[in-house]
């Protein structure tokens, strides 16, 4: 087993530095794994990190999922045969810039609950989840054979919160569930402090300053044995902001310091990959800081998995304190396949029955409230009164779209700085629409419990109205029928097909669309947003393509010039902001 005495780590009764890279399993497909835990061996690391989303294998409650990109018995399996280790994060809640930072919005549903706290009800949830969770890991740990030689006990808790309690149940779950391994706790130099166990190895988070970010350590905990569990060497990326870059050589200038000290070190990230789906997160502080759907992150591979200059400059760093292996050289391909031509299309609003569920209920509920998790939510009311109204549009999240009579009106958003707005009713009887994006839940800080949707009633004209019709459009269900004589008002659905020889990786070129999501074969690549930026282009698997007959269909939320798209052999970046 692993083990901390004399200010280092010990494997086996002998000196161990860990050289790990972070490569999150739910953000890359199955398919892709070996060849990205190839790169990360190829460079000289000896392990794997990844996080454990809970809300990617508890999507619902009860309802357990464990397949496909879930399946991270078939990870670690992966990682084992090429003779890595693996550490394990499965914290409830792991920030990652992931949708409320992993844990699933029904939690949501009670209103009352605290997260993040040994609050019995959340504490009830979490220990529901781990008699389905832990055990899975038992057979995977080094005493018993296999390749994972430690587990964290919740993430970076200290620069959340206080409870000592909580963090000591995490311990004792593991211990129920037979999980006799290394235990660490990660946190800020700054947070260590609170987000720290007394007997349980303390290790720190940052991308610079080393003597002073463990000079804090020892501080608190001296003869400590030293490791950065992450190591930040780029950053992530949110809407209407810059793609974020860091210089490989400053980066690998840290970590020969850190070579130079024998740390151990955990690459954040290794490889980035995706925020497939709905499944980015947001940060919350000043304003609203959506993440995008790349997870690029600057990190050692690129979203697609290529080799970066910067994976260069950090073997080159190791190779001076080690042998490492020769490169890998991967069958990976990325091709461009042309035009997409999509002539078939149908309103948002002409195929409700198909893509959504309905509910009626006195006022507006939350998106948590209906049991929806992601998606768009379309609220409808009659407002039996003409004129100008007033509204105020506090509890409205994130995006909306507003419309009378079936004609568009305004787009709302959570970061408009003036909330009230006026609203002109032509007639004495209208009908109000607004359809709601949720554009990722807080993955961080204070705003954690981020409902979505309305939230409350709205108070329109001094008053309120009742009696609404709700439409969860969670995206799990695409239309059916593209109709000739569809109405032509946005949200619009797009349907083209494409032949792809190879099944190679490629890059989906929007340029003439607007906002709104990409699906191929039904699966959800992720959200584009063309007049925000920075990502200009979205990354398709190869994996996820057919020789022949793909299906392509964008979700276009606001307006397109054109009725084709691109599939391209590389990423764009831009600095446009909205």
């Amino acid at each position: 087993m692993l083990q901390a005495k004399n200010s280092q780590f010990y494997l086996d009764g002998e000196p161990f530095q860990i050289l790990s890279g972070a490569l999150h399993y739910f953000r890359t497909v199955p398919e892709h794994w070996e060849d990205r835990l190839k790169k990360l061996k190829a460079l000289g690391l000896n392990t794997v990190e990844t996080y454990v989303p809970w809300n990617l294998h508890e999507p619902r409650e009860g309802k357990f999922h464990f397949t496909g990109m879930a399946d991270i018995e078939q990870f670690i399996q992966t990682a084992d045969r090429l003779g890595l280790y693996v550490i394990i994060r499965p914290s409830p809640y792991i920030c990652a810039e992931w949708e409320m930072g992993g844990l699933p919005s029904w939690l949501l549903k009670d209103k009352d609950i605290v997260l993040r706290s040994s609050d019995p009800a959340y504490l009830s949830h979490i220990e529901s989840y781990y008699e389905e969770l832990l055990p899975k890991f038992v057979p995977f740990l080094y005493q018993n054979g296999g390749p994972v030689i430690a587990m964290q006990i919740e993430n970076e808790y200290g620069a959340y919160g206080n409870d000592q309690d909580y963090l000591s149940f995490f311990k004792d779950q593991y211990e129920k569930h037979g999980l006799h391994t290394f235990l660490f706790t990660s946190d800020g130099p700054d947070f260590i402090n609170q987000g720290s166990l007394p007997d349980v190895t303390t290790t720190l988070n940052f991308g610079s300053k080393v003597d002073q970010a463990f000079h804090e350590l020892e501080s608190f905990k001296p003869g400590s044995p030293k490791m950065v569990a992450e190591f930040w060497i780029g950053w992530f990326d949110y809407w209407t902001g810059e793609h974020h870059t860091r210089e490989a050589s400053d980066a690998a200038a840290v970590f020969k310091e850190l070579m130079e000290k024998g740390i151990s070190v955990n690459f954040y990230m290794f490889h980035g990959g995706t925020n497939f789906g709905f499944m980015n997160g947001a940060n919350h502080y000043d304003v609203y800081y959506p993440t995008i759907t790349s997870y690029d992150y600057d990190s050692l591979l690129t979203e697609n998995g290529e080799i970066t200059e910067k994976y260069r400059a950090v073997k080159a760093v190791l190779s001076e304190f080690k042998p490492v292996p020769e490169d890998y050289v991967s069958e990976i391909l990325t091709k461009n396949y042309g035009s997409v031509s999509l002539r078939e299309s149908v309103s948002l609003f002409d195929t409700l029955d198909q893509i959504s569920d309905r509910i009626e209920h006195l006022t507006p509920l939350s998106m948590e409230e209906i049991g929806q998790s992601y998606g768009y939510t379309l609220y409808k009311t009659e407002v039996n009164r003409s004129g100008e109204l007033a509204m105020n549009s506090r509890d409205i999240h994130d995006r909306a779209f507003v419309y009378i009579n079936g004609i568009y009106q305004m787009t709302l958003y959570k970061n408009d700085q003036e909330k009230n707005v006026t609203l002109e009713f032509p007639n004495d009887r209208n009908t109000l629409e607004i359809l709601v994006e949720n554009m990722g839940r807080a993955n961080y800080g204070e705003h954690l419990s981020d409902r979505k949707g309305i939230t409350k009633n709205l108070w329109l004209g001094e008053q309120y109205f009742f009696n609404w019709d709700i439409y969860a459009i969670e995206m799990d269900r695409l239309p059916e029928d593209y109709r000739a004589d569809s109405e032509d008002r946005y949200p619009k659905f797009f349907r083209g097909t494409f032949d792809a020889e190879g099944t190679h990786d490629t890059f989906i070129e929007s340029e003439g669309f607007t906002k709104g999501n990409v699906f191929i074969n039904g699966f959800n690549l992720g959200r584009y947003w063309n007049t925000a930026g920075p990502q200009k282009r979205i990354y398709v698997p190869g994996p996820l393509l057919k020789e022949k007959g793909n299906e392509l269909v964008v979700l276009e939320l606001e307006h397109t010039s054109v009725t084709e798209i691109q599939l391209v052999d590389h990423p764009q970046w831009s600095t446009v902001e909205a």
